[in-house]
């Protein structure tokens, strides 16, 4: 059990000017600050490019994402969505293109455990928790700091972290279910914890993927409303299919199609973009 925990645990508008070549920051483990978010923008992708033998899940994708910003992301399956995320957070890496977090931070230049250190989170769609484990538990062993197995066996939490772990509870609204072992937990209470496990860690970026996949009407409510509390705090963006819950949460929506953006607007605006209905609505 302590091996698996330590393993879970190591581990813009268009006219945004995106960095320039040479501002990584650089250092023992090449994170050493947060990004540079001045100019007003979290995320620059550019150009981003990825292909799997021959296929081509982006082509030339370019994508900004402002501070504190809720964006929807949508599209068909094949669209490029998930593999976006992957090169956010290292998982793959583009054939050409860049990646920038802020104006400091080069992305493609990062491992997956640096870019969690450097402020980005992702939840995947299927809630990973550990379901022997309190609630409190949980958020306890996802906290950002040591992850050391000496910290988690002998060191006691202290009242900062009691505290922001508190504050989180109530953001996820599972602050009455703190001592029950996570299995014990809805489908979209676990969801929410999930979401809580990233939030101890402080990212200044949440990827958070079909959040309301599986939930009753209530959790998706419900789930809607945490995400929005969000906004402002942090900058999130969202992949969704199910539009009624991506129109009761966005502000901008992108549409993907094809590795690239098809349109980009308020969810008014997409839905009446005919080659948004010709490619995915009308289908």
């Amino acid at each position: 059990m302590i091996r698996a925990v330590m393993e879970r645990f190591s581990g813009r508008s268009r006219s945004a000017t995106p960095p320039r070549t040479g501002e990584l920051l650089s250092g023992g483990s090449r994170v050493e600050s947060g990004p540079d978010a001045s100019r007003g923008v979290i995320l620059y992708l550019e150009d981003i490019t990825v292909s799997f033998d021959g296929f081509r899940a982006l082509n030339a994708l370019t994508l900004y994402i402002e501070v504190g910003e809720l964006r929807c992301i949508i599209g068909p399956n094949g669209a490029g969505k998930t593999t976006m995320m992957d090169v956010i957070t290292g998982k793959t890496r583009p054939d050409t293109g860049s990646a920038w977090f802020g104006q400091t931070i080069d992305l493609l230049a990062l491992t997956e455990p640096e870019i969690a250190q450097a402020g980005i989170g992702r939840k995947f769609q299927k809630p990973t928790v550990f379901e022997r484990h309190s609630v409190f538990e949980n958020l306890e062993l996802a906290m950002a700091g040591d992850k050391s197995v000496w910290r988690w066996l002998f060191a006691r939490t202290t009242a900062a972290e009691r505290e922001q772990i508190d504050a989180v509870l109530e953001t996820v609204g599972l602050q009455d279910r703190r001592e029950e072992p996570a299995g014990a937990l809805s489908h979209g209470q676990k969801q929410w914890l999930e979401i809580g496990m990233l939030l101890v860690q402080e990212p200044q970026l949440l990827l958070v993927d079909e959040p309301v996949a599986g939930m009753t009407p209530q959790e998706t409510e419900r789930t809607a409303e945490l995400l929005g509390s969000l906004a402002g705090r942090h900058s999130v963006i969202v992949v969704e299919h199910d539009m009624e819950f991506v129109r009761s949460i966005a502000r901008k929506v992108t549409v993907l199609h094809e590795g690239s953006v098809l349109a980009e607007g308020s969810i008014d605006e997409v839905q009446n973009d005919p080659r948004v209905i010709e490619v995915y609505l009308g289908v």
